[in-house]
């Protein structure tokens, strides 16, 4: 019971420090009415103050009037009730007031301007200027909508200089904005918005509000990679706040225009609470118009009947809740222009839904979504298939005759329409087991991509023998044979075993083609497909003249060579001497014979085999030569499809050699031109990885981030989860690096939902747990950071490798401990100390002294003079992990670990005013730090800083800290470190200073 007016100011001082939220709202209400039973009108006017702050930044407009008119009754009646700050307060929430006043539809225009009026009158009398009026003004013309009334007011506010009572000038520079993007000039509203963007100006809500504003004419002016990062670190912001259901609907609506409509719908079942809103009905139908937007661009693209979160208590579709939210959304807009004798509000919301999408294909956001699920796959490429078959099919050979990637489509094409009922066999094609056993083939062409060897197996013996039958093609069916034995011993390349089938097999098959070639070759049908991607069956270039027995030879030859290679990787970096041979004698063989036969573009691709052999070996020099070789065969050959694999696997080479810059312009190009050629089995995912990757190290952080968000979703759509994880964790990581840590952690969050956590190996979801926590920590969001490690904890208490355990355990404590969560902290601290004395790990001895010294200072700072002693007893087990740690030990530097113990025994002696013994300790912090010698000299002049306070401060004994910092200040100039002179320099001034005084 709140039963003294004591008690109730320590429950508002206690409610002051909650994050607004409903539990602060409805206490406040309470305790307005705990204040009301006392005669005590300072008090009320506390409560009632606190009350309004509540309601404004919980959304609750409609109430935060009724409160404010009690506020300044009692300003009027009892003006010594108010201390000068709320006092001052009383004329900024006038302010409020009036934004709060037309967020209410029922409230007429003609009130809300004599609130401003009302407010004039104060300023006046207050001796304040008219420029906050003046932009209270203009925000009443904005919201009616009047174009020349509100271009007028605009002007009437932004000419008056700024004052006392003016908005932050961050909150001023968001609606200047604002009314920019309202009359169309986006580009002029960026370079307003751009000091608060780069941090110049701030507040409690800035930059997170006008990041949600700057979305849309950020992606309308192809500013992608800002408009993601806004996106990234406003939502994490705007997200479940009730106060800031406009700029969740902006967060909405940018998903649906940038094409992320499945991000969208997560970020509506995150919000469902909103719907239920009715205190700002202004901002709930920004929140509508937002989700209307999602909708409609849903429904019309045919996904009505997708499941979708809606209001509580029942389920809903895309359609049925584009239905309700429409009528809600009428019902508001024709309130408020009923109120305002305009369409404004009307307009603002048709132009808003209207609005087609800004981008072509999906902004990689680098979030793991989930696609809505009624969405279908994207279709395979129609790139220029014609529609008469016989065409078809005979584009489809002439274009794998020449190893051109575009046929795949037209052979998905021709497998539909054999598929479809009634189909007929056009004779001029040629048998139709001939057709037959070329869509087999490419089943087994599909099936090696996918590295699914048993099916490729299956698919190649079927075709060899409708080659042999009917087809009565010996060539072809050879070569699908000898494709099959390849493919054994790549599946054997893959299994850990390296048990490979026996080579005599590929010998007999060799010596076939021999007696084949010897007889002239046989078989009178045109040239086939031949392989794709210079994989196993990599015979593809030459016109179609007979069976092409040359082209087949070479195939088998080959086969041969993809065997040798899956051998020799599998051996790698260290290959056997008759490994090797064998290797080398496959590639000749092939060279030569492509030579030969006048076809030397036919090596290209067991140049790539030697070259991936040398990059195993480590000789990037060697590997980089040999795929510009083959570079050069294929310019030559004028098949320039075939660049784009080789310019892939330079790029990973040139990495390897530490030449990012031209590792970037083999990647891109690579990626240009699989795209041009309509190269669906290329690897697209880990190239834009690899660009990642290369833009980081050129130093192309931006750029790293664009690649890598999109290595992420395109492994998202190939379904490789752990690989758009590890994506997300680089990803996460150049964004860190690059200064954004809210951007980082909204990446990584999205990958421990559970949905997702699900669909990840445990050991990287662990790595993306630590790594998240840590942002958080970054972040101080402690409460939020103290979780994941204890969900870390959990998963790695399981696991044999202790020493992960010891790590995460020692952070969580600390994390706990600053979350406030003391004894969960204490317990956590206890494990990390135990699970180290079991293992001794001379490797961790560092973390666990940093862990016992962080509890020290986080115990002091909690309990001040009182948690001393606990504080010393975290310390000396500090000192005791030390002791025991051998004096080599690797990772453990023993002057640094002594120095940093003493120097934070000193800083929690002289908290507890102790202040002798403090200079004692901060003395063998300063002597420990001298042992390191120039690794020494900084933490060393930050322990004479600390000692030389607690000399002129807590021992009143400026002079002989003066000349302790005189001396300090020689050696830090001698020693190189002219950032600690400069301090210790100032701090010298300053006493200097004080004894003058």
């Amino acid at each position: 019971m709140l039963e003294t007016p004591e008690a109730v100011l320590d429950a508002l001082r206690e409610n002051n420090d909650r994050p607004y939220n409903l539990h602060r709202t409805v206490t406040a209400e309470e305790l307005v009415d705990a204040a009301e039973q006392f005669d005590e009108p300072e008090l009320l006017v506390t409560a009632l103050l606190e009350l309004m702050s509540a309601y404004e930044y919980t959304g609750e407009h409609r109430k935060a009037p009724v409160v404010f008119a009690r506020v300044l009754k009692l300003r009027d009646d009892s003006p010594d009730a108010f201390s000068d700050w709320e006092a001052n307060q009383v004329l900024w929430r006038f302010k409020w007031v009036t934004t709060s006043l037309l967020q209410v539809p029922e409230v007429p225009l003609a009130a809300i301007r004599g609130w401003t009026d009302q407010m004039r009158d104060r300023y006046r009398e207050a001796g304040h200027g008219m420029q906050p009026v003046a932009a209270m003004r203009h925000r009443i013309a904005a919201h009616v909508g009047s174009e020349d009334a509100e271009r007028s007011a605009y002007d009437l506010w932004v000419t008056r200089p700024r004052e006392g009572m003016s908005d932050c000038e961050a909150c001023e520079t968001r609606h200047r904005a604002i009314h920019h993007v309202g009359i169309g000039d986006e580009r002029r509203a960026l370079d307003i918005w751009q000091p608060v963007f780069d941090g110049g100006q701030t507040c409690a809500e800035e930059p997170y509000v006008s990041q949600a504003h700057a979305l849309l004419p950020l992606l309308s002016l192809g500013r992608v990679d800002e408009a993601r990062s806004h996106h990234l670190s406003g939502y994490r912001y705007a997200r479940g706040k009730t106060g800031l259901a406009e700029e969740v609907g902006l967060h909405v609506e940018f998903s649906a225009l940038s094409r992320n409509e499945g991000r969208g719908l997560e970020i509506l079942a995150e919000n469902r609470a909103l719907f239920e809103t009715t205190g700002a009905p202004l901002s709930l139908l920004g929140f509508l118009t937002g989700v209307e937007v999602l909708l409609t661009r849903l429904v019309a693209d045919g996904y009505g009947t997708t499941t979708v979160a809606g209001p509580l208590g029942r389920s809903w579709t895309a359609q049925s809740l584009l239905a309700h939210v429409s009528g809600e959304a009428d019902t508001l807009v024709a309130a408020f222009d009923a109120r305002n004798g305009t369409t404004g509000v009307g307009d603002r919301r048709r132009e808003r839904v209207a609005r087609p999408a800004l981008l072509a294909e999906p902004l990689p956001l680098g979030l793991r979504t989930t696609r809505p699920d009624t969405v279908p796959a994207p279709p395979v490429s129609s790139r220029d298939i014609p529609d008469d078959f016989t065409e078809l099919v005979t584009r489809a050979r002439e274009m794998a005759a020449v190893g051109h990637p575009g046929d795949t489509a037209l052979w998905e094409r021709i497998a539909e329409r054999v598929a479809a009922e009634g189909h007929v066999h056009a004779p001029e094609l040629g048998p139709e087991a001939r057709l037959r056993a070329e869509l087999v083939e490419q089943r087994g062409f599909t099936a090696y991509e996918n590295e699914n060897w048993a099916e490729a197996n299956a698919a190649m013996t079927e075709a060899a023998d409708l080659f042999a039958g009917e087809a009565a093609l010996p060539w072809h069916a050879l070569a699908a044979r000898a494709r099959v034995r390849s493919f054994e011993w790549g599946d054997a390349g893959d299994r850990e075993s390296g048990d490979f089938p026996s080579w005599s097999v590929l010998d007999e098959l060799l010596g076939e083609a021999r007696e084949l070639l010897r007889r002239g070759g046989g078989g009178t049908g045109d040239d086939t497909p031949g392989s794709k991607a210079d994989g196993p069956a990599t015979a593809d270039d030459t016109p179609p003249t007979g069976e092409n027995v040359p082209e087949k030879y070479l195939t088998v030859l080959h086969c041969r060579a993809f065997a040798a290679h899956a051998e020799a990787a599998a051996e790698a970096p260290d290959v056997s001497a008759p490994t090797r041979a064998r290797f080398d004698a496959t590639m000749d063989a092939v060279v030569s014979e492509a030579a030969r036969f006048g076809m030397p573009h036919l090596a290209v691709g067991v140049r790539r085999y030697t070259a991936d052999l040398a990059s195993r070996a480590g000789r990037a020099d060697d590997a980089a030569a040999e795929l510009r070789t083959a570079l050069e065969l294929v310019e030559t050959s004028g098949r320039p499809w075939r660049a784009p694999r080789l310019e892939a696997q330079l790029g990973q080479i040139l990495l390897q050699q530490d030449k990012p810059e031209e590792a970037t312009a083999a990647l891109r190009q690579a990626l240009a031109g699989a795209a041009r050629f309509d190269d669906t089995t290329f690897p697209v995912p880990f190239t834009y990885l690899l660009l990642g990757h290369a833009s980081s190290h050129a130093g192309d952080l931006p750029g790293a981030v664009r690649h890598l968000s999109e290595a992420a979703a395109r492994f998202d759509r190939e379904s490789d989860h752990n690989a758009a994880a590890e994506a997300r964790l680089q990803l996460a990581d150049v964004l860190g690096r690059s200064g954004q840590p809210a951007d980082a952690v909204a990446v990584l969050e999205s990958l421990v939902l559970d949905d997702a956590a699900a669909t990840v190996e445990e050991r990287l979801l662990a790595q993306i747990r630590l790594n998240l926590a840590r942002g958080l920590r970054e972040l101080e969001e402690h409460q939020a950071a103290a979780e994941q490690f204890v969900q870390l904890a959990e998963t790695v208490a399981a696991w044999e490798d202790r020493t992960t355990y010891t790590l995460v355990t020692a952070e969580s404590a600390i994390a706990l401990a600053r979350a406030d969560r003391w004894d969960a902290a204490r317990a956590a601290y206890e494990r990390a100390l135990l699970a180290h004395r079991d293992t001794r790990l001379p490797g961790q001895a560092g973390l666990i002294c940093e862990m016992a010294r962080e509890f020290a200072a986080l115990t002091m700072a909690a309990e001040g003079p009182e948690g001393i002693e606990t504080a010393l007893a975290r310390l000396a087990e500090a000192d005791e992990i030390r002791g025991a740690a051998a004096e080599n030990a690797e990772d453990f530097v023993h002057w640094y670990e002594a120095g940093a113990t003493a120097y934070q025994r000193a800083r929690a002696l002289a908290a507890a005013e102790r202040f002798p013994e403090a200079l004692a300790e901060m003395e063998r912090a300063i002597t420990a730090y001298e042992e390191g010698g120039e690794q020494g000299e900084t933490p060393r002049a930050e322990a004479t800083r600390v000692a030389a306070l607690i000399e002129a401060n807590g021992l009143n004994s400026p002079q002989a800290a003066i000349s302790r910092l005189d001396a300090a200040i020689i050696r830090c100039e001698k020693a190189g470190i002219q950032h600690a002179a400069q301090i210790l320099s100032a701090l010298r001034t300053d006493f200097a200073t004080q004894r003058e005084d």
